[in-house]
């Protein structure tokens, strides 16, 4: 330390030049670095979540939660697991040791699951594998709402979804407040019975046709070709033209014996705003990301789009994290302002004009200079890292009094202007 520091003030013009140089790569670091409201901090927790319709609790946890734990709980490095039954899904809570490989244990999770799926019912939904991180909740709250159908304001939902996701440093927008849209069959009794028809023959014929068919493939010798079958009901009108009994030259169709709708399932949950019916998009960024550049591009996006929106459609957004990250630099940035303003006064007042100059530059050097080195790292800009950077800048300004006054002190000794600074950061270096 000693023969850096006598190298430093002996061959002032390299040492000027690295100074500058760590100036001018700290300010870009800092402009360009990652900014986050919340560290990826890896919670060793990881969520399955079971659905099957209108399966009872009890059910649930005999056919849903004990062929997934008897696979669950061979997983190494598993802490404690808990389940949940409920009345059509079930929830398994896997807790792991505090250090665990968050992507290793995620992987074996996946892989006990894809077992433990071959005991499950064939009815039952695709298991959901949710890890948890902070960095994944969502930034910002786009809200759509106004005197229009439901239906509207759904359509304008999904494409605006489509056109977010698409974004840099959009991980998913997720639409909270909407409902699945189905079609609705109203049987008309006398119109079957006058046809000679009974439910059980409608459902039959229902789920004959709309059947996804392997059909293979046809070789003619000169090549070979899939064949297609179309089995799938894709749209409303192959509902109503669907045949469900023929008598000679009469084919009776769905459309004879029934009334179909477009309509929605009855809602599981709700989106209000100021106790207004909303339908809201959760942005969730990619870990990484600059959060205040994630949320001025999605904020550009939304207004480029609503010029196209009917007058009554309003967006309003909430839950925006970057104001607090906007709020946390700006806080970091009057701090080291008002520092090396106050601290050049009372050196200034003090202790004359060129240790007041040194103190001003020494503090936004060490600051840039940490910025620097927080990016070589590959870290980001966040809560914490910006509540610690501020608690430094009041040990900044100590190191850099403390030094500039043992140096004025041996200077009043009869030292030399450099010796005297060499032997005050010497002997101040270690302390600091």
């Amino acid at each position: 330390m000693n023969a850096l520091i006598q190298m430093i003030v002996t061959r002032p013009r390299p040492a000027l030049l690295v100074f500058v140089i760590l100036l001018i790569a700290g300010a870009s670091t800092y402009i360009s670095i990652p900014k986050e409201a919340e560290p990826d901090v890896a919670i060793p927790t990881i969520y399955v979540n079971l659905f099957h319709e209108g399966i009872s609790p009890e059910d649930a946890e005999r056919l849903l939660l004990r062929p997934m734990e008897q696979e669950l709980r061979t997983i190494e490095g598993l802490k404690e697991m808990r389940a949940t039954a409920a009345e059509g899904s079930a929830v398994l809570m896997l807790e792991f040791d505090a250090g665990f490989d968050a992507d290793q244990a995620l992987l074996d999770v996946r892989e006990q699951v894809d077992l433990a799926k071959a005991k499950l019912p064939a009815d039952t939904e695709e298991p959901l594998i949710q890890e948890v991180n902070v960095a994944l909740f969502p930034i910002l709250v786009v809200n759509l709402h106004g005197s229009v159908p439901e239906r509207a304001l759904l359509t304008l939902a999904r494409d605006l979804q489509d056109k977010l996701e698409g974004l840099q440093g959009v991980l998913s927008a997720e639409i909270a407040g909407d409902r699945e849209e189905l079609l609705e069959i109203i049987i008309e009794p006398d119109r079957l019975e006058s046809y000679n028809l009974n439910y059980a023959e409608l459902l039959d014929s229902l789920s004959r046709n709309n059947r996804l068919v392997a059909a293979g493939a046809l070789d003619s010798g000169l090549g070979r070709f899939s064949v297609k079958v179309p089995g799938v009901i894709e749209g409303y009108e192959d509902l109503l033209a669907l045949p469900v009994k023929t008598d000679g030259q009469r084919v009776v169709t769905f459309n004879d014996v029934a009334t179909v709708r477009r309509t929605f399932k009855d809602p599981e949950g709700y989106a209000r705003l100021d106790g207004e019916r909303t339908i809201g998009l959760e942005i969730s960024k990619r870990i990484g990301a600059n959060i205040v550049e994630v949320v001025d591009r999605v904020r550009q996006t939304v207004a480029a789009e609503q010029v196209n929106w009917p007058q009554a459609i309003e967006v309003t957004f909430t839950q925006d994290t970057s104001e607090d990250v906007r709020t946390m630099l700006s806080d970091l940035q009057n701090n080291v302002l008002t520092a090396v303003l106050l601290v050049m006064i009372v050196v200034l007042a003090a202790l004359g004009l060129r240790s007041a100059a040194l103190v001003g530059l020494a503090i936004p050097g060490s600051f840039l200079s940490g910025i620097l080195i927080i990016g070589l790292l590959g870290f980001s800009i966040n809560i914490v890292v910006l509540f610690s950077l501020i608690m430094a800048v009041g040990m900044l300004v100590d190191g850099a009094i403390v030094v500039v006054e043992q140096a004025e002190r041996n200077l009043a000794g009869g030292e030399g202007r450099k010796q005297a600074y060499i032997h005050a950061a010497q002997r101040m270096a270690w302390p600091i």
